[in-house]
């Protein structure tokens, strides 16, 4: 079973607080274990909401806002990694999907690189990559389909986006109702069933993960989460078996 564990920004990411090495070597480890066995299949983070852009749509109009700003309605149903030349082309790209969509609100953030860490330099000419989220909406949570017309329209802006070499990979999530929200506190687990209403913590990475079922990936993230000092939300999807 495949799920989408997303952990969300905290006060030291938002700080811009470097990883120390030794975060950096027993994460390495964490995702190297966990990618020998089979159980990690990707992921990215993001950084300080400093480096995001919001895209909010209304009644055919988009408004773009840049950070930094608190997270609002962070419930995700989409991510899609893209890799361009700049900002600017990652929100005209965006710009193009969301009116596709209508009303609703896109959120965009450069992924962290390894050099953004410190780690080595920056490789001559290397994109921009920028992990593009679409907000979760009434008829996404309720697992209502798009339009016929939308779906055409979104084959043949993918289509043109992955023959331009933009569009790396996307996710599609399970409505909220069959999620888990996890909340650590100095390694205490609190754990809340979906569906949610909202979440307002933004999302600070995620991972994909191949794991047996929910109670894995529980026990995965209890690992995950006592790397990094035992204080942080989690919430755990199921990616959905097709678009809808």
């Amino acid at each position: 079973m495949r799920f989408m564990v997303m952990h969300k920004n905290d006060e030291g990411t938002e700080a811009g607080e470097p990883a120390t090495q030794q975060l950096f070597d027993e994460m390495g480890a964490f995702i190297g274990e966990m990618a020998a066995a089979g159980k990690f299949l990707g992921g990215e983070g993001l950084g300080a909401s400093k480096t995001r852009t919001r895209l909010t749509f209304r009644d055919g109009v988009c408004t773009v806002k840049h950070g930094p700003y608190k997270g609002e309605r962070e419930l995700l149903q989409t991510a899609m990694l893209i890799a361009v030349e700049t900002r600017e082309q990652a929100i005209g790209w965006a710009e193009r999907y969301g009116k596709i969509l209508g009303d609703g609100e896109l959120e965009l953030g450069p992924v962290t690189e390894a050099w953004d860490m410190g780690f080595g330099e920056k490789p001559a000419g290397a994109p921009l990559r920028v992990l593009v989220l679409e907000k979760a909406d009434r008829e996404s949570e309720a697992g209502q389909p798009r339009s016929a017309k939308q779906k055409a329209e979104l084959t043949r802006l993918r289509t043109e986006m992955t023959k331009a070499g933009v569009l790396t990979t996307e996710f599609h999530l399970a409505p909220s109702a069959t999620a888990k929200r996890l909340v650590f506190r100095k390694n205490d687990l609190h754990v809340i069933d979906g569906p949610f209403v909202e979440s307002k913590e933004l999302i600070g990475g995620f991972a994909i993960m191949e794991l047996a079922d929910t109670d894995e990936a529980i026990a995965m993230s209890r690992r995950y989460t006592a790397i990094l000092g035992g204080t942080l939300e989690i919430d755990v999807r199921p990616l959905a078996a097709t678009e809808r």
